[in-house]
């Protein structure tokens, strides 16, 4: 095969930061994706309807001439989150999800849920209104080791809310483990799970061994071989309860390399290149459309996309090593193998 035509994917995970980041970023994103799942661990976060409807607007500013790409909002939930205002939001189409992060758990999550007990009643209503939750699925107490944060998530946190709150749409975002894997493919229709590029390409080696790597660190943290293979059965199996989302997080190379550097790998630029290139290794090109353009609307109860995009195999694809900012260089992820298909 060398050519591929599938149904304009969408990514269902993304990070556009504010302001000169935005303006930089955001075009990576639009040249190839119709939509995405706007994240909104800004600084200060995205917490109500009108934080959302401002940001969109941000955005909306920020797309090429002639775009036609679609921020998809949320808010952040917090323990103060007021359920008028969400359910007012979500009835207007202005958010398409609510982001659950645990206090600390990865970048600006500090104003992030640490009492369950207190978000119930806004759950409840999700539930009602079939509004989905968005879940950064890990622990953050310090005495459960990192490479076992979502595991434990799962058990003490994840599945304990579910059984409460039957009903509650959950996607498990940035899956990382076999665990993760196993548990979406048994939620059933209410549970879906997105899977980054990153980590269907890197495992804990790639951060640790040789040195220290900075551009691979990311949260949730790769982990080890296993679990990246248990992933790239999931994401090239054509389970519907599998889709794209990238985590693509854009940081300047100085905040990613200072003695406490940030978390997260910059994939929007590449991302379809390395899509295709791990599932045709996988011998499962014919499932690159559910995972990547298909599986993400049906959860969500979106059409698809209408027009397509081509993707072409030849020679290896030269891509930029970093995005410039008015911030500094971003830098681009590394897939460490030869990239053999374009978008064309």
């Amino acid at each position: 095969m060398t050519t591929l035509t599938i149904t304009r994917p969408d990514d269902w995970h993304l990070h556009l930061r504010d302001g000169d980041m935005l303006r930089a970023v955001l075009p990576e994103t639009a040249r190839h994706f119709g939509r995405a799942i706007i994240m909104p661990n800004l600084v200060p976060p995205v917490v109500t309807a009108a934080d959302a409807a401002d940001y969109r607007d941000r955005i909306m500013a920020a797309k090429p001439d002639n775009s036609k790409f679609q921020p998809l909002m949320t808010l952040y939930l917090t323990e103060e989150t007021e359920v008028k205002d969400l359910r007012a939001a979500a009835e207007i189409g202005l958010i398409h999800a609510v982001k659950l992060y645990p206090a600390g758990a990865t970048t600006n999550s500090a104003s992030g849920v640490k009492d369950f007990t207190k978000v119930k009643r806004v759950l409840e209503n999700m539930a009602q209104i079939g509004l989905p939750l968005c879940v950064h699925g890990e622990v953050t107490d310090p005495d459960i080791d990192i490479f076992d944060r979502e595991a434990v998530f799962i058990d003490r946190v994840l599945d304990p809310i579910r059984r409460d709150i039957p009903g509650l749409r959950v996607v498990m975002e940035h899956i990382t483990t076999s665990q993760g894997a196993d548990y979406a493919r048994e939620g059933g229709d209410d549970l879906g799970a997105t899977i980054t590029t990153h980590h269907l390409v890197i495992n804990r080696n790639h951060i640790l061994a040789g040195g220290i790597k900075p551009h691979y660190y990311c949260l949730p943290v790769a982990k080890r071989e296993e679990h990246r293979l248990a992933l790239r059965k999931a994401a090239t199996s054509g389970d519907k309860s599998f889709f794209l989302g990238t985590d693509s997080a854009p940081h300047t190379d100085a905040n990613k390399l200072l003695p406490c550097g940030c978390a997260g790998c910059f994939t929007a630029t590449n991302t379809m290149s390395i899509l295709a290139e791990v599932f045709e290794q996988e011998a499962a090109l014919d499932k690159l459309e559910a995972f990547a353009s298909l599986n993400g609307p049906a959860f969500y109860r979106m059409e698809q996309n209408q027009d397509t995009i081509t993707l072409t195999r030849g020679d290896p694809v030269a891509y930029p090593d970093h995005i410039a900012t008015a911030q500094g260089p971003v830098t681009v992820f590394d897939p460490q193998m030869p990239l053999h298909w374009r978008v064309t």
